[in-house]
């Protein structure tokens, strides 16, 4: 059995090392390739921070409907036992969302997801897809038929672990894409196999005459270097 977690986060704002928070999580299952109906999600108090107006445009989660969520110190311990030993997605995840919560944990003297869990959807798109104009979950999510209705108004780290899950399962079934130098190399040996025109047209087998051949040798070297003269 192979359990994959596929996993989103909300936040205030980018910087977390300038203290911007973590705000909802949204992780679901997967075994064996098939969504469960085994989930987790969370809103977290981000304990003063404020959600600036156009980071709140993008989730629509307010500090006021915040105010009487948990901390992180209580959601973090339930969302490392969720996730446990298995393999993590999250769609640009080693860039953002990776270090974010691992920074979160830190802070918390909670052990950090390692290195070895983390797997990263957009790295895997990039060696297996060829044609999207940009690797964005939503450009994938329409490149493999995906649904995004459910997020029609806003993001939502819960509904974007569900997409993610659809479409990190049409990765798996993608075959890697070729390299380019195999692709050329391929190419290269089926255009020497291919037979030439007039490759086996009849050679000359008779000697050229001495007159004829001084002629042209003189032609050639005109051709070549040029008049002299």
């Amino acid at each position: 059995m192979t359990r994959i977690i596929c996993f989103d986060i909300e936040t205030t704002g980018f910087e977390y090392m300038r203290g911007d928070r973590c705000i909802e999580i949204g992780a679901v299952e997967l075994i064996d390739g098939k969504l469960t109906d085994k989930t987790f999600h969370e809103y977290i108090n981000p304990e003063g921070k404020i959600i600036p107006p156009e980071t709140y445009m993008v989730h629509k989660i307010s500090n006021a409907f915040l105010e009487d969520k948990p901390t992180m110190a209580v959601i973090a311990p339930k969302f490392l036992e969720f996730i446990g030993d298995s393999q993590i997605v999250a769609h640009n995840g080693l860039d953002f969302d990776f270090p974010f919560i691992n920074y979160e944990l830190e802070k918390l003297h909670l052990k950090p997801i390692p290195r070895s869990q983390m797997l990263d959807s957009i790295v895997i798109a990039r060696n297996r897809v060829y044609g999207p104009k940009s690797y964005t979950l939503d450009a994938l999510a329409k490149w493999f038929g995906v649904s995004l209705t459910a997020r029609a108004d806003a993001h939502g780290a819960l509904i974007d672990a569900e997409i993610l899950a659809h479409v990190y399962v049409e990765l798996e079934n993608t075959a890697p894409a070729i390299d380019i130098k195999e692709l050329i190399h391929e190419q290269h040996d089926a255009f020497l196999k291919t037979p030439k025109i007039g490759g086996d047209f009849p050679h000359r087998t008779f000697n050229v005459p001495d007159t004829e051949l001084e002629i042209h040798n003189k032609f050639m070297d005109k051709l070549l270097n040029g008049d002299k003269k």
